[in-house]
């Protein structure tokens, strides 16, 4: 179970989504920032990587094998916790559990016992939107755009290729 702040873009991907459609008022900034947000998380699963850097929860079984955290690039561990009586969670000593993060940005952790542990860590790309890459951003804007023209459709219109085409090199996949 992984519990995650939801996807932010912020002001520039905003102002950035606005210049791509020529929209100069602020009639429609709720819409459209709702849309590069919905566009910046199905760029994050279609890449399998967390785009802008924010916090995770994740709980796992303790084991004395590595496990992966399920989110990634990970740039910090902050916490691994047991859990208690109650469903109380309580800092682990050190010499309990090792985390790894290795050259890929996955993050490991092993903490032998029995019960649960829950890992709270920062996974991202970038710390903000316009340290993402490049390319991950024009499909992002490309896509909420999409959505934007054809928000009134009634029939459905497949998104454009060329989004799939810049996320496709950023894209992760893992054998599970």
């Amino acid at each position: 179970m992984v519990i995650e702040e939801p996807v932010q873009p912020g002001a520039a991907a905003l102002a950035a989504a606005k210049a791509y459609l020529r929209v100069e008022t602020a009639d429609e900034d709720g819409l459209i920032a709702s849309l590069v947000a919905s566009a910046a998380a199905l760029c994050e699963a279609f890449t399998g990587q967390v785009l802008i850097r924010r916090g995770f929860q994740e709980v796992l079984p303790r084991s004395g094998c590595w496990q992966r955290l399920g989110r990634t690039p990970v740039s910090a561990v902050a916490a691994v916790e047991a859990a208690g009586d109650g469903g109380v969670y309580a800092p682990l000593m050190a010499a309990d559990y090792a985390v790894d993060i290795d050259a890929a940005g996955d993050g490991w952790v092993r903490a032998g016992g029995t019960g649960r542990v829950r890992i709270s860590y920062q996974a991202g790309l970038a710390a903000d939107w316009s340290g993402a890459p490049e390319a991950l951003r024009q499909g992002i804007i490309r896509l909420a755009a999409h959505f934007y023209m054809h928000r009134s459709d009634e029939e459905e219109t497949a998104p454009p290729a060329a989004v799939a085409a810049l996320w496709r090199p950023w894209r992760r996949m893992r054998l599970r």
